[in-house]
């Protein structure tokens, strides 16, 4: 296949261009800048110079596609606080794609989260986002671009976890080391119980291979390698490495301590991922986030 991938110089994305050039395909990756347009070249795809709010090209590279994942999202506007422009923003980007896969029946599989599904128990591709909180817009997204299987796009939505991890990760676990770096003791929420499922991005970047070439219109995938890691044991890794005390921060100053993260930080967010190894053959091989963690983050 000829695949367009948003998103492509990213953390998560350049591994899915290094997975699907390994896997024989060819790639077109988006690119927003001289830097980014470097990243892409340098892995071996072509470049699309263009951001994922320049909806003309969007068109244009889904139209001359074999298929198309998208990765990209406005990250540095949802991690200000504004999740709702962000969301609005890949909400667009979604219309835009699948429009223009519509009557082909070419894959378009787009990325979403776990997080927030179903607090306090075990998430399942079955669990539908609520469409409320921080978050909320970017997973009725997910329903978006489902949408689009009713429209001939053999559409799929891979749920990514909180953390996807490996060498390079700039998401929630390096802040939370950076915030312990800063206070000089390593924090978690309560009791620390609360899980957070992880993946390896080697192995989200596989699955959203999978998902492109079977899964079948409609499907929910969720990349889940690792269904829930208790945040007290991520914060003993750091505190052990780093040389800090550990310690219990009260939900109520949770934000205070960590800011925006620590509505997060409080929320017991396991997930699974057994239909999905069942219904495409995925079975995660990289290391879990405690090992990844003392290798790669402190």
């Amino acid at each position: 296949m000829r695949v367009f991938v948003t998103g492509a110089s990213g953390f998560i994305g350049s591994a899915l261009v290094r997975d699907l050039l390994g896997a024989g395909h060819e790639v077109v990756g988006l690119a927003r800048s001289d830097q980014a347009a470097a990243t892409v070249a340098g892995l071996g795809a072509e470049v699309l110079r263009g951001t994922v709010d320049d909806l003309d090209v969007l068109r244009r590279g889904a139209e001359e596609s074999d298929g198309v994942a998208h990765l990209a999202f406005r990250h540095d506007i949802a991690f200000g606080g504004d999740f709702e422009t962000a969301a609005a923003s890949d909400r667009a980007a979604i219309e835009t794609l699948g429009t223009a896969l519509a009557g082909s029946g070419r894959p378009l599989s787009i990325a979403s989260g776990t997080g927030l599904l179903a607090p306090g128990r075990l998430a399942t591709e079955d669990d539908q986002p609520t469409g409320e909180g921080p978050t909320g817009g970017r997973g009725a997204n997910g329903a978006v671009a489902l949408s689009f299987a009713d429209r001939g796009v053999r559409s799929s939505v891979v749920r990514l976890t909180p953390t996807v991890h490996d060498a390079g990760d700039q998401g929630f676990i390096p802040m939370v080391v950076g915030i312990a770096r800063d206070k000089g003791v390593s924090a978690y929420v309560g009791d620390g119980s609360q899980r957070w499922p992880a993946v390896h991005r080697g192995d989200a970047a596989r699955l959203f291979r999978l998902a492109l070439e079977s899964a079948p219109a409609g499907a929910v995938l969720h990349a889940v390698g690792e269904e829930g890691v208790a945040l007290r044991d991520v914060a003993e890794v750091i505190g052990e490495h780093l040389g800090l005390p550990v310690t219990s921060i009260p939900v109520e100053q949770a934000t205070e301590h960590f800011g925006f993260l620590g509505t997060f930080l409080a929320q017991d967010m396991p997930a699974s991922s057994a239909r999905t190894r069942e219904l495409l053959g995925w079975e995660p091989t990289g290391p879990g986030l405690l090992a990844d963690l003392a290798r790669h983050y402190v």
